[in-house]
């Protein structure tokens, strides 16, 4: 039974426990709260509504609609051409990294609104504070190297009265920097977290999506539209994304007591040795790695800290616990 509720999509046994999107999607609710969302729902061959995955104006349209009914939104949109993520594979890296950031507390989940998250590359989408501040009421920095992206993202913050003075959103004028520029000499930040880009040229891109869609659909895939979009900066950089997470690890040291937890999406494993072996050159005192899957895409979050046990300790008594 468990495998045929598999086969027909009833169920995401991978995702977190405490996500709120392990069932199916609501779609007879969700399209009354963004009616955009309606003329894509249609039933497939086991009788259930679902819409069509590979069509980017589909999935904005769905985001939108989980956006605003779950997570406390009045306004959410992006134009066409940005990059519209999963929201489920969002909420998981939130509520793993939130299972670290309790083993640092004595067990207890970090609340509230003193705890600071920095999010690398926000994107206009401004999605992990969103999720981030719904679920354990964070405050967020978000940056980017795209000014447009940052203008998206705040008009996003300004639209949404939860939001108000919980995410601040920062554009990073050097693309070659990471913490420098956004992280302030004296200010303390509780935890980083970041979806690098993967590929390390367009060209590469589009081959992984052409792959991607062809294995998906059972058939060749000529044309390599993405379902959830994206920009340049978001999808592909140079050195792809083990020169990027390589570069974040090496900025990190420089930054090692102004935060908690660095933290940071990675979707190869092949790259995994050469970070471990970054994170024991630059000095970290712990790093975990905590798998993720969601279908048949798996990755997995890598964190890291140059605090020892008695400074983590004294951050979380200071920090975490003095509501």
């Amino acid at each position: 039974m468990a495998d045929q509720k598999k086969k027909e999509g009833l169920e995401k046994p991978t995702l977190h426990t405490r996500n709120k999107h392990t069932g199916r999607y609501d779609l007879k609710a969700l399209k009354l709260v963004n009616t955009d969302l309606k003329p894509f729902v249609a039933k497939n061959k086991y009788g259930n509504l679902t819409i069509d995955f590979f069509n980017p104006v589909a999935v904005k349209a769905l985001n939108k609609a989980i956006l605003i009914s779950q997570y406390d939104l009045d306004y959410w949109d992006i134009p066409d051409g940005f990059l519209c993520p999963p929201i489920p594979g969002r909420a998981d890296y939130i509520h793993h990294i939130a299972d670290i950031l309790a083993v640092s507390n004595s067990g207890n989940l970090v609340k509230g609104h003193q705890m600071k998250c920095l999010d690398i590359g926000v994107g206009a989408n401004c999605v992990y504070p969103i999720i981030g501040h719904s679920s354990y009421g964070w405050s967020f920095i978000g940056s980017d190297i795209d000014p447009k992206a940052i203008e998206i993202a705040q008009k996003i913050v300004t639209s949404n009265p939860s939001l108000h003075g919980k995410v601040e959103c920062r554009h990073q004028p050097k693309p070659e920097h990471i913490f420098s520029g956004i992280i302030d000499t004296d200010e303390k930040i509780d935890l980083t977290i970041c979806n690098p880009p993967f590929h390390a040229t367009q060209a590469e891109a589009e081959a992984g999506t052409l792959r991607k869609l062809s294995n998906l659909k059972k058939k060749r895939v000529k044309k390599p539209e993405l379902n959830f979009s994206g920009q340049g900066g978001e999808l592909w950089t140079d050195g792809g994304e083990k020169r990027f997470v390589l570069n974040m690890i090496n900025e990190s040291a420089q930054f090692s007591k102004n935060c908690a937890w660095f933290s940071t999406l990675v979707s190869k494993q092949s790259n995994l040795r050469a970070f471990y072996d970054r994170l024991e050159k630059v000095g970290v005192v712990e790093h975990k790695t905590t798998p993720m899957g969601q279908g048949n895409k798996m990755s997995r979050i890598i964190a890291w800290t140059f605090l020892s046990a008695t400074e983590m300790k004294s951050w979380a008594e200071d920090r975490w616990n003095n509501e």
